[in-house]
This record gives structure tokens, C-alpha cells and sequence, in this order.
């Protein structure tokens, strides 16, 4: 994850970098936007930004999110030279 923008209506912008590529996931309070991202899943990515926390995304077979693993992430010493 490399930014999150929360706005005062309630919305949330989360940028996830994976493999190379930039993708930007939202949360709107509007419902009929249809690329929500559920704001469960949206506020607790918002909430790791600043953390060691590795982050895996799971979708269906719509490319709807469907639930997220967080974990420690365990970076050797020699990743951070």
C-alpha cells in the first residue's frame, strides 16, 4: 500500500502497489457507484499504512473484494540494505 486518502463524506481512496503496477481501490458512501471497495476491508487497509503490515487481497469471481489477510511482515536484514 503506498497511500490513502479519507474524505470528509466518508469516502476512501487506497492506492495498492502489487507487481509492478498501480491500482487505486475506493469506498463510497454512494451506492450506486459499482467499483466499491466494502468499507470494512477499506478502513482497516487505511489503518495499516504506517505499520510492517503485509497485506493480500482476495476477490471473486466478479473482481468484488472478498476479504483481506493481514500479517507481520518478515523483511531479512539484508532487504533493508
Amino acid at each position: 500500500m503506498v497511500g490513502v486518502r479519507k474524505y470528509t463524506n466518508g469516502d476512501i481512496e487506497i492506492d495498492f502497489y502489487h507487481e509492478d503496477e498501480l491500482t487505486e481501490y475506493k469506498y463510497s458512501s454512494t451506492s450506486n457507484i459499482s467499483d466499491n471497495f466494502p468499507k470494512e476491508l477499506a478502513e482497516t487497509l487505511a489503518s495499516t499504512l504506517a505499520s510492517d503490515i503485509c497485506v493480500e487481497i482476495y476477490f471473486n469471481d466478479n473482481g468484488s473484494p472478498t476479504h483481506i489477510e493481514l500479517e507481520e511482515c518478515d523483511y531479512d536484514a539484508d532487504d533493508e540494505n
